[in-house]
């Protein structure tokens, strides 16, 4: 299934350190509260894609911390 999905490729323009679309849609459901299976459901992915997006976006922020990562993605002007 995940084999037949395009790869979001596309960056943020301005956004250091660069995070995809996806990356960044899926750190704004994570700022709303919503669980990896929740934010999964919503973006048509599975729990593990959203880990790994997460698991991604904490490498580039520099923090393992769910609620740094929204914090950081605020302060930096990530979200709205």
């Amino acid at each position: 299934m995940a084999a037949e999905r395009p790869q979001e490729s596309r960056t943020v323009p301005g956004a250091a350190p660069d995070l995809s679309v996806r990356e960044i849609g899926v750190l704004r459901h994570v700022a709303q509260g919503c669980s990896n299976r929740e934010v999964g459901d919503l973006l048509g992915l599975s729990a593990l894609t959203v880990k790994s997006h997460l698991a991604r976006i904490s490498r580039k922020l520099g923090t393992g911390d769910r609620a740094q990562l929204v914090a950081i993605a605020l302060r930096g002007g990530l979200l709205d």
